[in-house]
């Protein structure tokens, strides 16, 4: 990361987030970097233990790290309990990302029935609807469509080419990466002897307070009744949110997962890359999803991880097993067949 404009002292760094600091308190840093190469006036962090043979090594001016790892650290550091939350929390100080200047730009339009709050930016080339409302504090990303009836919260930030579809409810301080689509009618057609018929997507999409939606991600808008995110949720990029989802809060989603209509997240709930979840089902609080992993009944114990997929392996040994995997049921039979020559099941079994 580029060099900040304000240096800042361990000292200063330790007091504010409350570390241990080891080492000098008046020395300086100005941006971060990884372990492996970090510079003197950088600070670094070691969280996961794959990473803790570059530590001896590292030229880094701090590293936040665990009480455990301080020990093995030859420059100064900063001691967190949790070093990867301390990281993101110091990181924050050295976004030299510049913020967006309140005003219109002469190429958006913005109708006069919109209700614009107080130190917005709205970019180039936005096109807001009618009736919509946009928080205090809120930026408008460039080629960005909000159609009318929308509502966002004080705070929020919609990057470039974001598009918001009709009625669609943002809360405060949601973050919208580019070319995310938030309200998009969602996948309802019904068959008719020889062809599909359209089902009118009549609800919209309720976000709540704090969330964040990466790029590229769509979240459809509800058939009968709204998609429901509450707050506090993290979407990654290529989402996919299909009608009448709802996601309890502080759940976070990895890339290209997806949630298939009417399904129920809990609170609290993990999904890795690629995971995806049948409709209508419900996941109970705190469930893991592990990546590419598919789900295809509810979870109904909080608390569960949940992993439906098979690691690669060489190809050779990938299709003998393969081949056996096609003959599971006959195996199977077979076996069964025998124990019941040999008199191995009981009655409850048979």
């Amino acid at each position: 990361m580029p060099a900040s404009s304000r240096k800042h002292s361990l000292s200063e760094l330790s007091s504010h987030f409350e570390l241990d600091l080891q080492g000098d308190g008046k020395h300086l840093v100005d941006s971060v970097g990884t372990l492996q190469s970090a510079g003197p006036e950088q600070l670094t962090f070691l969280a996961n233990r794959a990473y803790r043979k570059y530590l001896p090594s590292t030229r880094a001016g701090a590293v936040v790290l665990s009480e455990e790892d301080a020990s093995f650290c030859p420059t100064n550091c900063l001691v967190a309990k949790d070093p990867y939350l301390a990281y993101a929390r110091l990181a924050a100080r050295f976004d030299q990302r510049p913020a967006a200047s309140p005003g219109i730009h002469r190429t958006a339009i913005v109708p006069d029935s919109a209700r614009i709050g107080r130190d917005v930016s709205i970019g180039a080339h936005v096109v807001i609807g009618p009736e919509c409302e946009i928080g205090d504090g809120c930026a408008i990303g460039a080629g960005t469509v909000i159609e009318a009836d929308c509502r966002i919260g004080a705070g929020s930030r919609l990057h470039a080419n974001v598009t918001l579809g009709h009625a669609v409810q943002l809360g405060c301080r949601v973050i919208v990466h580019p070319g995310a689509v938030i309200g998009s009618d969602g996948f309802g057609i019904a068959f008719a002897s020889d062809h599909w018929e359209k089902v009118p997507q009549l609800g919209s999409v309720r976000i709540g307070d704090d969330c964040e939606i990466g790029a590229n991600c769509c979240i459809d808008r509800g058939a009968i009744g709204d998609t429901v995110l509450e707050e506090d949720i993290r979407l990654d990029n290529l989402c996919q949110i299909a009608h009448n989802v709802r996601i309890g809060a502080h759940t976070a989603m990895a890339a290209t997962a997806g949630i298939a209509g009417s399904a129920t997240i809990g609170k609290y709930c993990l999904l890795g890359g690629g995971a995806g979840i049948a409709g209508h089902i419900e996941i109970a609080d705190r469930t893991t999803i592990n990546a590419r992993s598919q789900v295809y009944h509810s979870i109904t114990e909080p608390g569960t991880t949940w992993s439906a997929h098979l690691p690669a392996t060489a190809v050779q040994d990938w299709t003998r097993n393969l081949a056996r995997l096609r003959k599971l049921d006959q195996l199977a039979r077979k076996v069964r067949a025998l124990e019941l020559q040999l008199g191995k099941l009981t009655d409850h079994e048979q």
